[in-house]
């Protein structure tokens, strides 16, 4: 990947992260897609490891 690629691709990436109450978030949409996994699994994932969190 080309260094222009990698801007690219930061640039685009920072665009879908939003800034909510003081939080930086991420719709699962875009986190989905970033990952190339259906948004359906991503959530079944967070679901799944979210007991050390609580």
């Amino acid at each position: 990947m080309t260094n222009k690629a990698l801007i690219t691709s930061v640039e685009q990436i920072e665009s879908q992260i939003f800034l909510i109450r003081g939080q930086r978030v991420m719709l699962d949409d875009d986190l989905a897609a970033l990952y190339e996994v259906e948004t359906k699994a991503l959530n079944r994932a967070v679901k799944r490891n979210t007991l050390g969190f609580r």
